[in-house]
C-alpha cells in the first residue's frame, strides 16, 4: 500500500486535483484504495454495481460491451483519467467491462463518501459535474453515430440486393442478345439459300412488327393486362401443334418466344401462304430471332431503367447534391426515396405498402437529411413489427398550417405499460445487437427541436400509428446535446488512442 505521501502525489496529476489544498489532498489520499491489475484483468464488469469512483493512475486499460456484438467498439483509456461513478450520475451498473492492457495501478473512492468529499472539498462539486456532463455529451454523440452506421449498413445490404437484380439481368440478357444477334446471322443467309422473295419478307415483316406493338401495349397497358400462366400455356401448345405441322425445327422452344408476343397460329397461317414449302421454316425462325432480340432488349431497357431510379432515390435520400442547411422538400418525393431504399426489406418479409399522399401537397422549408433519418426509423420500426404479409400504410396530408406524416402498421402493437418509456434514450424491445435504442429518441429531436413539429404515437393491437407534424414555416432549430443517461466507464480523456466507448459506465 502507497504511502498518504505517494498518493497524495498521484492525486496531484489528475487535473480535477492538481490544485487542491494540502489537507483536501488528503483526505482523499487516506480514503482512497489502491489496486494492481495484471495485463487482461477486470477492473469493473459489465452490469457489476456503480458503486465506485476511478482514477487511473498507471498503465493502460481497453473498454468494450463484451455482452453484445462480438465486433463492438473498443476503447483504450490512459492515465491520468477519471471515471466510473461520479456525484449526480445517475447510472447504477456499469455498462462496459474494462481490462487492464498492461500492469495496471487504479485508486478508487466508494461513492459511499461522495457526501463527505463535497462537503470537504466543495470546489470539486462543480468540476466533477463539467466531467460527467462532458462524458454523458460525447457518449451520446458516440452512440448516435453507431445508430446511424447500423442503419447504414441495414441499408447498403438491402441496396446491394436491390442493385444486383437489374445489373444481373443487364449481364445475362445481354450476353444472350450477344448470342441472337450471331444465330440472326446465319438465319439471314439461309433465307437467301431458301429463296426469299420480297412478298415473303414482307409479309414477315408485317407479323414481326404487330408482334412487337402488341408487347409493348400490354406492356404499358394496366397491371395484370398479360394472359395468367394458364391461358399463355395453351397459346403455346397451339404454336406448338402448328409449328411441328408445318415441319418447323425446334418448335417448342420458338412457341416459347412467339407466345410472348401474342403471335397466333392463325397470323402463321398468313405467312404460310406466302411462303410455303421448305421456305416456312427458315422464315419463322428469322422471325423468332428477331423477337426474341427485341423482347432482350427491353428486358436490357428495362433492368437499366431500375437501376436509374434506385440511383436517383439514393440520390435524393442522401441529398448528394445540396448543402447541410434547410432546403425545399417535396415530402411526397422524400418518403418514396425511402419506402425505395426499404424495397427489400419489404419484399423478404412481403409486407404490403399502400400510399395515400395528397396531390397538391406543398413543399416544406427542412433539413432533408435529418428528415429521412425520420421516415427511415419509423418505417423500418414498422416492417420489423408486422408479421409476414404484414401492411403498412404511409399517408401525407395538409392540415391548415401543418403538414402531417401517418405511418400506420398493423403489428401487435406496443404494451400500455412501455408506451411512455418508447422515446427514452437507449430504450429498445430489440434484441441485444439489434437496437441500441436511440432511433425513436432521434426522431423526436429531429422533428421537435431541429423543425418545431410533433410526433405521437396511438397503438392498439393490429393498429399503430406514428404521427409526423410539421410546420410549413418552421422556425429556428435548436441546438445543444441532448441530456441523456451515461452508460460509460471513463471521460472524454488526453491522449487516448480511441474515443471514449459508447455506453461505458458513469
Amino acid at each position: 500500500m502507497s504511502s498518504v505521501e505517494q498518493l497524495r502525489e498521484d492525486l496531484r496529476q489528475f487535473a480535477v486535483f492538481s490544485d487542491l489544498e494540502q489537507e483536501e489532498l488528503t483526505w482523499l489520499a487516506e480514503h482512497v484504495t489502491e489496486q494492481w491489475l495484471e495485463p487482461g484483468e477486470a477492473a469493473v464488469v459489465e452490469g457489476s454495481p456503480a458503486d465506485r469512483m476511478m482514477m487511473l493512475a498507471e498503465g493502460e486499460m481497453q473498454i468494450r460491451r463484451e455482452k453484445g456484438p462480438s465486433d463492438g467498439w473498443i476503447s483504450t483509456v490512459v492515465p491520468p483519467e477519471v471515471g466510473g461513478m461520479l456525484p449526480f450520475s445517475r447510472m447504477t451498473t456499469f455498462g462496459v467491462t474494462g481490462r487492464a492492457v498492461k500492469r495496471t495501478r487504479i485508486l478508487w473512492l466508494a461513492a459511499a463518501l461522495f457526501p463527505e468529499m463535497l462537503r470537504r472539498i466543495p470546489a470539486l462539486e462543480a468540476r466533477l459535474v463539467a466531467l460527467l456532463t462532458d462524458r454523458v455529451r460525447e457518449w451520446t454523440r458516440l452512440d448516435q453515430q453507431r445508430e446511424k452506421l447500423a442503419a447504414l449498413g441495414k441499408l447498403s445490404a438491402g441496396l446491394a440486393h436491390e442493385l444486383n437484380n437489374p445489373a444481373a439481368a443487364v449481364q445475362r440478357s445481354s450476353s444472350e442478345l450477344r448470342e441472337r444477334i450471331v444465330a440472326l446471322r446465319g438465319l439471314a443467309a439461309r433465307l437467301v439459300e431458301c429463296g426469299l422473295t420480297p412478298q415473303s419478307m414482307n409479309a414477315a415483316l408485317g407479323l414481326f412488327r404487330q408482334a412487337i406493338e402488341r408487347s409493348r401495349a400490354l406492356a404499358a397497358g394496366p397491371a395484370g393486362a398479360e394472359l395468367d400462366p394458364m391461358a399463355m400455356s395453351d397459346r403455346e401448345d397451339a404454336l406448338v401443334t402448328w409449328l411441328e405441322a408445318h415441319h418447323v425445327e425446334r418448335a417448342a422452344v420458338l412457341a416459347g418466344t412467339l407466345a410472348q408476343f401474342a403471335v397466333d397460329p392463325a397470323e402463321l397461317d398468313e405467312l404460310a401462304a406466302v411462303a410455303p414449302g421448305s421456305f416456312l421454316p427458315c422464315l419463322v425462325a428469322w422471325m423468332e430471332g428477331g423477337l426474341a432480340a427485341e423482347g432482350l432488349l427491353a428486358e436490357i431497357a428495362s433492368a437499366s431503367r431500375r437501376i436509374s431510379e434506385l440511383v436517383a432515390a439514393i440520390k435524393s435520400y442522401s441529398h448528394m447534391d445540396s448543402g447541410q442547411g434547410r432546403a425545399e422538400v417535396d415530402l411526397r418525393r422524400e418518403l418514396e426515396s425511402t419506402l425505395t431504399i426499404l424495397a427489400h426489406k419489404l419484399r423478404k418479409k412481403g409486407v404490403q405498402v399502400t400510399r395515400d399522399f395528397q396531390r397538391d401537397l406543398p413543399a416544406i422549408e427542412a433539413f432533408p437529411g435529418e428528415l429521412n433519418q425520420v421516415w427511415t426509423n419509423l418505417l423500418d420500426n414498422a416492417i420489423d413489427a408486422v408479421g409476414p404479409g404484414g401492411r403498412v400504410e404511409v399517408r401525407a396530408v395538409r392540415e391548415g398550417e401543418l403538414l402531417r406524416v401517418d405511418i400506420r402498421d398493423d403489428g401487435p402493437g406496443i404494451p400500455a405499460e412501455i408506451k411512455s418509456r418508447i422515446w427514452e434514450p437507449f430504450f429498445t424491445t430489440k434484441p441485444v445487437g439489434e437496437g441500441t435504442g436511440l432511433g425513436l429518441e432521434v426522431v423526436k429531436r429531429i422533428v421537435v427541436r431541429r423543425h418545431g413539429g410533433t410526433v405521437s404515437l396511438t397503438s392498439s393491437p393490429g393498429d399503430t400509428c406514428f404521427t409526423v407534424r410539421l410546420p410549413l414555416n418552421p422556425p429556428a432549430p435548436a441546438f445543444g446535446a441532448t441530456e441523456t443517461p451515461e452508460s460509460g466507464l471513463a471521460a472524454t480523456p488526453p491522449g487516448t488512442s480511441a474515443p471514449p466507448a459508447p455506453g461505458a459506465p458513469a
